[in-house]
Parts: C-alpha cells; sequence; structure tokens
C-alpha cells in the first residue's frame, strides 16, 4: 500500500477525524440550535421530514450549522451528496458533478444534492452554470454562505431557491454540544470553569468550541481553566459567576458615561478590552448613546462617536483601544440631554394610540397640475419668517399644538 493510499484511509477513518467532524449530528433530533427553521412544525424541517426538497442557501455564521443541515437534507431524503468547496472548485467542476447527477437520476432514479460551501466566492459565470440544472431538477442545489446572498449571489439562483438564516449558536447551545463532546475523553477531568471559559469564548461558533477542547484534551488530562486558556490562546477575564459579565458590563460602562464619569468608563471600557470584547461592539454603542443621551446638547459628540466607529474599523486592536478611550472620556464628559429620545417615544406613543390623520394639504407634495388644482402645498413656501411659519399647521388634526420636543434651558 502505498503512502498516499494510506493517507486517504487515515482522513476516512473515524480515528483521525477532528473532534468537530464525528460530533455532526446523524439524525434531526441530535442537531442542536436553529429552533427558529429546526423543530416540529418549522419550514426547513418540514421539507426534509416530507422529502419536498427544493434547493436552499443557507445564510449564516460559521459553525451555526449548515453543512450538518446539507448532510441531513441528503440523508433523510435518501439522496446522494456531493460536496465541494467555491474556493478550490470551477465550472469544470459543475460540469462533471452535474452530468454524473444526470445519469444517477436517469439509470438509478436517485437525485443528487450538491452542496457548495461559501457560494458566495463563486463569480457570476460559475453561479450562472447551476441555473439549468437546478431548474431542471438534475440536482438539488444547498448553498452556504456567511455573506448576504441578496449582494452576493444572482438573483435567478436565489428566486429559485428558499434562503434560510442561521444565527450563531447561543451560549447554552454550546454548553449542550460540549457536553456530548465529553464522552469521547472518558478518561480526561474538565473543570467547570475551563468548560464555561470555551463556551463563552467561541463566540457562537460550535466548530471554535468543539476545536479549543480537542486541543485542551491533547494538552493535559486534567483540563483546568489555565489549559483552557491556552487552547483558546486568550487569558480568562470573568466579570461574575454567573456569566452575564457581556450584559453587565456594557452596563456599568454606559451608565458610567450617563453619570459624566469619565474614570469609571474607562475602567469598564479596560474590563471589556481585557476580556476580548468586540470592539465594535463598544464602538456601535457608544454611537447610540451619543444621540440617545447627549444629543443636541453637544452635537458633535455623535460625530466623534461615529468616527470612532468608523476608526476601530480600519485600525483594529490593540491600537483602537486608544481611540475608544478618547471616545468614552469625551461622552462622559459632555453634557447631556434626553430631549430628542424622549420626544421620539412619545410621539411613537402617538402613531400607536390615535387615529392616522392624513397630511395637511399644505403639506403635500404637488408633483402634478391635478394635485395643485387639489390645493395640495398651496400657499406653502420656503422661509424663515416665524410669523407665517405660525399660519402653518404642521401637525394632523387630531394632534394641533402637541408637543414633544422639550429641550433643555440654557443657563
Amino acid at each position: 500500500m502505498s503512502k498516499i493510499d494510506l493517507f486517504d484511509q487515515n482522513l476516512n477513518n473515524p480515528l483521525f477525524q477532528p473532534l468537530a467532524e464525528k460530533m455532526r449530528p446523524k439524525n434531526l433530533k441530535d442537531f442542536v440550535g436553529q429552533k427558529h427553521i429546526l423543530g416540529k412544525g418549522k419550514p426547513l424541517q418540514t421539507m426534509i421530514e416530507k422529502g419536498n426538497l427544493q434547493s436552499i442557501i443557507l445564510w449564516g455564521p460559521p459553525g451555526s450549522g449548515k453543512t450538518s443541515i446539507a448532510r441531513l437534507v441528503a440523508k433523510y431524503s435518501k439522496s446522494h451528496f456531493e460536496q465541494f468547496s467555491a474556493v478550490t472548485s470551477g465550472v469544470a467542476d459543475v460540469r462533471r458533478v452535474t452530468k454524473e447527477a444526470a445519469e444517477r437520476l436517469k439509470f438509478n432514479q436517485k437525485r443528487t444534492i450538491l452542496f457548495v460551501d461559501e457560494i458566495h466566492r463563486f463569480n457570476k459565470a460559475q453561479q450562472d452554470a447551476f441555473l439549468p440544472f437546478v431548474e431542471d431538477g438534475t440536482i438539488i442545489l444547498i448553498g452556504a454562505t456567511t455573506e448576504n446572498p441578496s449582494f452576493e449571489i444572482n438573483a435567478p439562483l436565489i428566486s429559485r431557491s428558499q434562503v434560510f438564516v442561521l444565527n450563531a449558536l447561543e451560549e447554552k447551545d454550546i454548553a449542550q454540544v460540549t457536553r456530548r463532546a465529553l464522552h469521547y475523553f472518558p478518561k480526561h477531568r474538565f473543570d467547570k470553569n475551563a468548560l464555561e471559559y470555551i463556551v463563552k469564548k467561541s463566540n457562537g461558533d460550535a466548530r471554535t468550541a468543539l476545536n479549543a477542547l480537542e486541543l485542551a484534551a491533547n494538552l493535559n488530562r486534567h483540563i483546568t481553566l489555565k489549559i483552557a486558556e491556552e487552547a483558546v490562546q486568550q487569558k480568562a477575564i470573568y466579570y461574575d459567576k454567573k456569566g452575564d459579565w457581556h450584559y453587565d458590563v456594557i452596563s456599568a460602562f454606559i451608565k458610567s458615561m450617563r453619570g459624566s464619569n469619565p474614570d469609571a468608563s474607562l475602567y469598564w471600557l479596560a474590563r471589556m478590552i481585557k476580556a476580548g470584547e468586540d470592539p465594535v461592539f463598544i464602538a456601535r454603542r457608544m454611537v447610540i448613546f451619543a444621540s440617545e443621551d447627549i444629543s443636541n446638547a453637544q452635537p458633535t459628540a455623535l460625530v466623534v462617536a461615529t468616527s470612532t466607529m468608523q476608526a476601530v474599523h480600519m485600525v483594529g486592536m490593540p491600537e483602537a483601544g486608544i481611540i475608544l478611550a478618547q471616545c468614552a472620556t469625551y461622552l462622559a464628559t459632555a453634557p447631556k440631554s434626553r430631549a430628542s429620545y424622549n420626544g421620539l417615544v412619545a410621539a411613537m406613543k402617538d402613531v400607536d394610540e390615535n387615529r392616522l390623520e392624513n397630511v395637511p394639504l399644505q403639506l403635500r407634495n404637488a408633483a402634478t397640475n391635478l394635485m395643485k388644482d387639489l390645493s395640495y402645498g398651496k400657499d406653502y413656501k420656503w422661509t424663515d419668517d416665524k410669523k407665517f411659519q405660525e399660519t402653518i399647521e404642521f401637525m394632523p388634526k387630531n394632534l394641533k399644538n402637541k408637543k414633544y420636543y422639550f429641550p433643555p434651558k440654557k443657563d
């Protein structure tokens, strides 16, 4: 036996498979997460169970179960499963697979599921090559993508497919997957805080969690928090025993800025940075804060916060931490006003609770002569004359003279 043959055998041998591959669900009952599409009465599960197959696009983050779903579709429908990656395959591969699929359907009456991982990496010509075979039923196409299909996949292909959106797995889902994986390591001992750390640092990616678990098991028989840190390559920063640090610390950060305390703001920011929090998430929350809590009391706050988010995108960590600190202290020391936010909330309440009256005629757009004859926009003109403005009824009749915006009084 040649070395190449031995290598191929090893790849197909379960003993040599990565843990993530071993853990692929064998049936729908074993699949974890994505309850909005996989569950009793849910669209994808119903399609799989009834065998009414059609081409689908699975859009979701890494490790959310796209490949596992494709394999389950093939298993339940008793179809031939063909997989290739858009990174390494081209039009010639598509032609070969579709030719074999046509022969399989003709002579064996067996359908072929063609699973294309990272389908967004195919160019327009490569994607177009699928169309005739999807239309005539030669293949059932299952495309997996981490990118928005609306932008990355041809419209004709999307129109012939059902798009299912997958979400990053919740921590409870990742915890369930890791617990199941422990039976592959009967001689190992895993500390609870080590498992919790691996779950938290996986960021909703089951494959990442399983890879870290497998690496930790290779490092030591007793997996402590320190071993888990080495496997994940990041030091653990815990904020409380309940594991709610993500929400609690960002809350403390926002409230410290709201309380005009730059020192506390920097402390909670440092906690998030050291814990590996997504810097864009922090910047995004500051953009919201700048408009919600500072608003027109200092309009430049929104400009600074927006520039911060753009800069964090361009620079990346660790230097982005400096930019976040500058913005946090600026926002913390800025004057505060919730007048715009409170006004919007009050206006939204009126929209929900009151009759939606027609737009006053004087405010309507007179785009045609008929509209002008019907008094659309009659006597309206642009002017900064306050007396003229007072003659115009800007609000619907049922909300005449209603006020929402109460800016703070200046000293």
